[in-house]
């Protein structure tokens, strides 16, 4: 049988609104038939009731009241309605709260989809979801014990219609229980308890259920959660959550027994380990950290359709205990941002599940949309208070970046829905970062160019300048005659190739190659000198005093060549050669040494 959609969900803080008109009459609607479950296997009081709603009347009814006891009106985190009968759903329809002269509580009136005529009877469904009424007794408890809690309701359905016929049934978190109110001589088999049926019963009748029984589920709280989702157009919508969790169950009393917690499987029963928070399916690079840095005793698990991260704390919550972390992760833009010309539209969760039947006293949510971002508007479904919008700078940022804050409190599951965010922005604006890197560079460059190229000296030096030509004559000279006292190191390979090989041939070339590269480089080496002297400077001298060394050791490295050839021709025995080339070497290295002294003084 399809639902229609009446009302989507409240928060508790809307009770206290003042009083919008007049006050609502009963409009002569009966609740013909009642079917009440309370479900208390949680740490949240989920109620439903299943209303046969009937028209006695004479003119057709266009809207019904739904109510809320003022003892739990304070704890209401979530209403919602559904009509069952129709084929086609409509939506969901206004919703206004309201005020019944001479009652309290909290009074909701929702406009029917269409009119409930004269004798007519329309099934309704309402929902509510209730945090923080179940309450521990006893408060204080040890390590070994199991929790106990007490819910204190209502019997009846709080509703300003007659009621006809009613049942209630309650669903518990397990089979002990300490104590329950007897109205009506209920049953109880295993985990529930069945009250009714109720006969004529009045409107806005109250009797307290009361209700003691164990309790062990997780009672965790989200004290306070701050949800800062960034968007790039550049592809990437990144998301942090930064969390602070405690245990609201009864308090640990006494010491903590690490030992006891591992070795035995019931001690702390109602303490958490673990709990499973559920990320939308592309989310990536997800991490999860606390102070001290990141926590390595988590597990992530990808499925088909969501992202698991069992969140294990770097130790077990009892009650009164709490903890801090964050978690976060990256998401394609292109599954949540919709476009069409410089028009914008972001749909994502306000909140995200972070553990089964979650509670969240205090929401901050936080979206930063790209720089130039305007005519920004936002859809939400179900009312949320806007704090003043700030901006947010990160890197390459000019003007800053719009930040759109939301603060809501008191939330559960049910209030994970969507928001879109329309805005404005000029596709022009991608390219301002690209710009502004490449403007970077180009000026970085530029002005190192300036730097190097330009003489920002007042006055001129020309000794300084004289200096600077000299160092640049005598460093070029410098790599002339080491370049040409390689020619006789060369030299010397091409003589002992033709003591192997007796190739008169390659030592001719050889002879040949050294004679043309040694006249060359003496040349420049002179027209060096010549530059020096030119400039006034000493080091002409000692330049031209190379020179003559250098023809000395090329002579000497002549005649080490004809002795080769004496000895290759047996002109000359082997033991008087190495002699004579013993005597050749020590002198050459005498040369060579001095004209290395005279470099070094230039």
């Amino acid at each position: 049988m399809t639902r229609k959609m009446l009302l989507v969900g409240v928060s508790a803080c809307l009770v206290v609104l003042a009083a919008l008109g007049s006050g609502v009459s009963a409009d002569g609607l009966v609740n013909e038939e009642v079917k009440r479950t309370v479900d208390l296997s949680t740490h949240l009081a989920k109620i439903t009731a299943e209303i046969l709603l009937a028209n006695p009347g004479d003119s057709a009814a266009h809207s019904f009241t739904l109510a809320v006891e003022p003892d739990l009106a304070p704890h209401l985190a979530y209403i919602g309605a559904a009509v069952k009968g129709d084929e086609e759903e409509d939506g969901s329809l206004a919703l206004q709260q309201t005020t019944i002269h001479g009652q309290s509580g909290a009074f909701f009136k929702v406009q029917l989809p269409s009119s409930l005529a004269a004798g007519a009877k329309l099934r309704v469904k309402v929902e509510m979801v209730l945090s923080h009424v179940l309450k521990p007794f006893p408060t204080h408890i040890t390590q070994a014990e199991r929790q106990l809690v007490v819910f204190q309701g209502n019997h009846y359905l709080y509703s300003p219609y007659p009621t006809r016929s009613q049942t209630t049934r309650v669903r518990l978190a397990s089979k002990t229980v300490e104590s329950y109110t007897k109205l009506g001589n209920p049953s109880k088999n295993d985990e529930f308890i069945e009250y009714g049926p109720f006969r004529d019963v009045a409107p806005f009748s109250e009797d307290t259920m009361k209700i003691h029984y164990e309790n062990n589920t997780p009672f965790l709280t989200i004290s306070s959660i701050t949800r800062t989702i960034e968007v790039s157009h550049w592809g990437n919508i990144a998301v942090e959550e930064t969390i602070d969790l405690r245990h609201t169950g009864a308090f640990l009393k006494g010491p903590f027994s690490r030992y006891d917690y591992q070795r035995q499987s019931d001690s702390g029963i109602s303490s958490v380990k673990s709990f499973k928070t559920i990320l939308p399916a592309s989310a990536q690079d997800v991490y999860y950290r606390d102070e001290i840095g990141n926590i390595s005793t988590s597990h992530l698990q990808v499925l088909e359709d969501s992202v698991e991260v069992e969140v294990r704390p770097r130790f077990p919550l009892f009650g009164g205990w709490k903890t801090h972390y964050i978690i976060g992760y990256n998401l394609p833009s292109y599954e949540y941002l919709y476009t069409l010309g410089d028009q914008y539209a972001l749909k994502m969760r306000l909140v995200d599940h972070v553990y089964d039947d979650q509670v969240i006293d205090s929401l901050t949510v936080k979206l930063i949309l790209p720089e130039g971002a305007r005519n920004i508007h936002v859809d939400t479904p179900y009312p949320i208070d806007r704090m003043p919008d700030q901006l947010h700078y990160t890197y390459l940022d000019t003007f800053g970046r719009p930040v759109l804050v939301a603060t809501k409190n008191n939330l559960v599951e049910q209030h994970i829905q969507d928001v879109v965010v329309h805005y404005t922005f000029n596709k022009i604006l991608m390219l301002q970062e690209p710009l502004l890197v490449v403007g970077a560079f180009y000026i970085l460059f530029f002005t190192v160019i300036i730097y190097v190229r330009l003489d920002f000296a007042i006055t001129k030096d020309p000794a300084a300048e004289v200096r600077m030509k000299v160092a640049s004559i005598t460093e070029q000279v410098l790599t002339l005659v080491n370049k040409r006292l390689g020619l006789y190191r060369h030299m010397d390979e091409v003589v002992n190739r033709y003591k192997q090989s007796r190739d008169t041939g390659a030592l001719n070339s050889g002879r040949k190659t050294l004679e043309a590269d040694h006249r060359a480089l003496t040349n420049d080496i002179s027209s060096l000198q010549a530059r020096l002297k030119a400039e006034g400077s000493d080091l002409a001298d000692k330049v031209g005093e190379v020179q003559k060394l250098d023809g000395q050791v090329k002579e000497l490295v002549c005649r080490s060549c004809q002795e080769a050839e004496r000895l290759v021709a047996g002109k000359v025995k082997k033991e008087a050669y190495i002699e004579s080339e013993k005597n050749l070497a020590s002198k050459r290295q005498e040369l060579v040494s001095r004209i290395d002294s005279l470099l070094d003084a230039l």
